[in-house]
Parts: C-alpha cells; sequence; structure tokens
C-alpha cells in the first residue's frame, strides 16, 4: 500500500514538474528542462529521465513558437545552433561509457552552477562575439546531453543581449526546439506518456496566457528558485 502510495506521489511530482515548467517555457522562453529535469531524472534514471525531458522539452517550444514566431530571430538562433549541433553528438559519444550516477549529480551540478550565474546577473561583452557564442552552443550542448539542461548558457547569452523580451522568447523557442530535437535522436528517443503531455499542454496554456502580463522579475525568480530545488534534489537523490 504504502509502495503504490509513494509511487503515485512521484507520479504527482513529475506531473506537477512538467506542467510549471511548461509554463516557465512559454512565460520567459526558456525553464522547461530547468524545472523538469531534476524531477524526471529522479523517477526514471538518469538515461531515460533525459532521453523523456528532450522529447518534452522540444514539444513545450512548438506552441508557443508557432504562436511568436515572427519575434523570433533565426540568425540569432542559428550562430548558437551551429556549434550546439556539432558539439551534441561529440558530448553524447565521449559520456556514452560514463557511470550514470555520475553524469545524474553532474547534470544537477550544472544546474545549480547555472541558477547561480543567471542569478548574478553576469554582464559580458564577450558572450555577443564569436568565441563566446561557440562556447555558449558547446556548454549548452554538454549540459542537454549530461542532464537534458542546456538551457543555462543559452539564457546567460540571451541575458546580455539588446533583446526585447518578445524576441528574446522567439529565439529561445527555436532555438530549444531544434537543439532538443536532435539531442533526442542521438540520445535515443523515447516517447512520454499520455499524463505528462497532458500537464505540458496545461502548463503552455497558462504561460502563454500570462506571458504578456506576468512581471518578467517574477517569472524569472520563480523558475530560478524552483530550478535551483531540483538541482539540489538531483544531487542528494543520486548521492
Amino acid at each position: 500500500m504504502s509502495g503504490a502510495f509513494l509511487g503515485m506521489s512521484l507520479d504527482m511530482w513529475v506531473l506537477l514538474a512538467v506542467a510549471i515548467g511548461a509554463f516557465a517555457q512559454a512565460a520567459t522562453g526558456m525553464g522547461f528542462s530547468l524545472v523538469a529535469a531534476p524531477v524526471l531524472i529522479a523517477a526514471l534514471g538518469q538515461a531515460q529521465g533525459v532521453a523523456t525531458v528532450v522529447v518534452l522539452a522540444a514539444l513545450a517550444s512548438v506552441v508557443p513558437l508557432a504562436r511568436g514566431w515572427r519575434d523570433a530571430d533565426p540568425r540569432a538562433a542559428g550562430r548558437l545552433l551551429v556549434p550546439t549541433l556539432l558539439a551534441t553528438p561529440v558530448v553524447a559519444w565521449i559520456l556514452h561509457s560514463v557511470n550514470h550516477t555520475v553524469l545524474a549529480v553532474s547534470g544537477g551540478i550544472g544546474v545549480i552552477g547555472g541558477v547561480a550565474l543567471l542569478a548574478s546577473g553576469l554582464r559580458s561583452a564577450w558572450l555577443r562575439r564569436p568565441g563566446g557564442e561557440v562556447a555558449t552552443g558547446v556548454a549548452s550542448a554538454m549540459l542537454n546531453v549530461v542532464g537534458g539542461v542546456g538551457g543555462p548558457p543559452v539564457g546567460l547569452y540571451a541575458a546580455n543581449t539588446d533583446w526585447s523580451p518578445a524576441r528574446t522568447r522567439g529565439t529561445l523557442y527555436l532555438f530549444f526546439l531544434v537543439q532538443n530535437v536532435v539531442t533526442a535522436a542521438v540520445v535515443g528517443l523515447v516517447l512520454p506518456d499520455w499524463g505528462q503531455v497532458a500537464a505540458l499542454v496545461v502548463g503552455s496554456a497558462v504561460g502563454m496566457l500570462l506571458a504578456a502580463r506576468l512581471p518578467a522579475r517574477a517569472a524569472r525568480l520563480g523558475v530560478l528558485g524552483v530550478s535551483a530545488l531540483g538541482g539540489l534534489a538531483l544531487v542528494a537523490g543520486s548521492a
């Protein structure tokens, strides 16, 4: 009885994380994987969790991008996608034989480190140069393969541009859609269950409705706070 209860409880945590992550993605342009990945990896294991996260993360960008595609900057997304997509299979090959517990802990540390960098408001003109774009893409590829959390380097890059909120959301939707489709093809396709998809749809719908009304600072702090807790839970659960 208690085992069934714990299983149901964990399933509910997964659905809640997916819904909150989809809300964050739709409202701010990023945040799905930061919120959902630690819970999904804890529930499903590192390999299946990452594979499920990247598929859901791709889906989390589809509808918002279809609605706000005019705000996306394909050139800016492309400059980040080239190094990201080139690095993804290389990183996956290098890490193929690494212990899954090590990868899960590394992913959790990556989440916490990314949250800290985003929260610091780090400003650097170098990030907007070609070298910074390559470093951003490679770092995002590495974190996405390890823990399904490729967002922090790209979020840090976006924070150092002069993009409007709408342009930021649109460009990030485009970037994460392409990145996660390619990552799913590299790490292995795992289809989410209907409950996870339903939770994603609900979260995305609410996020799109509130995107223009939600104070940017409140949304950002919420994503960072939940993400930090998720990263800590992933590290603790893998220890």
